[in-house]
């Protein structure tokens, strides 16, 4: 790992450990404010499944902290035993989350398409793509085409973080939206939950920045062995 390379990483590393701080606090701090319907997580992703015509994909509880998921080849939406059983803003916030991703799925949302394509290749590229560019940056000035396979597959890594940001931001939008419209959340918990999901989004955003900047600087490394020759 070059300097520069060393240096982003550190630099996103410190950004993505206080958005994450910031998010787990926004979490506990939602998870003490009572949802008003009085509705689980549980029955808020199976009303708002119902509500948009879903009713092929079940709600499941799943063990970990914030692990929730949609698992679009189960038709699943996975939440957290807090979200699962939690009668709070931010239960209500995160299954809704979730169950955006459900209707999404049902409705071919191209974004969620694109990246679901892009699985298989991402999971086969991460498990090798950091050594092929350890030793392509080792061996840029004599065997440069190892790097550039190298850069290919974490440019794919990329791309997909990249998608993941609109998938994200659209879960919220029609999580938002649905609870809202189906008074779910009242007047003084709807910004409350708005709030936690604009930091569970940032997570994406610092994720997505730090792989932009790595590739350019792999890129601009791979050029530099090039000019060299």
């Amino acid at each position: 790992m070059t300097p520069s390379i060393l240096i982003i990483s550190i630099l996103f590393l410190v950004i993505s450990l206080a958005v994450s701080g910031v998010l787990k606090g926004k979490f506990a701090k939602y998870s003490r404010v009572p949802l008003s319907a009085g509705l689980t997580g549980r029955e808020v992703a199976m009303k708002m499944l119902r509500d948009n015509g879903i009713y092929d994909v079940k709600v499941v509880s799943t063990n970990g902290f914030l692990s929730d998921h949609y698992d679009p080849t189960k038709k699943t939406v996975n939440l957290s035993e807090d979200v699962y059983n939690g009668i709070s803003v931010a239960s209500a916030a995160v299954a809704a989350h979730e169950c955006g991703h459900a209707v999404q799925h049902a409705t071919a949302y191209q974004w969620l398409t694109l990246r679901s394509k892009l699985v298989p290749v991402v999971m086969f590229s991460s498990g090798i793509v950091q050594w092929i560019l350890l030793l392509g940056v080792i061996m840029v000035n004599a065997f440069p085409a190892l790097l550039l396979i190298g850069i290919v597959l974490f440019g794919l890594t990329t791309l997909f973080s990249v998608i993941t940001l609109p998938v994200e931001l659209d879960a919220s939008r029609r999580a938002l939206a649905w609870l809202n419209r189906s008074n779910i959340t009242g007047d003084r918990e709807y910004p409350q939950a708005k709030d936690a999901l604009k930091w569970a989004a940032l997570t994406y955003v610092v994720a997505a920045l730090a792989s932009v900047a790595t590739l350019v600087q792999y890129i601009f490394i791979f050029l530099g062995g090039r000019d060299r020759d």
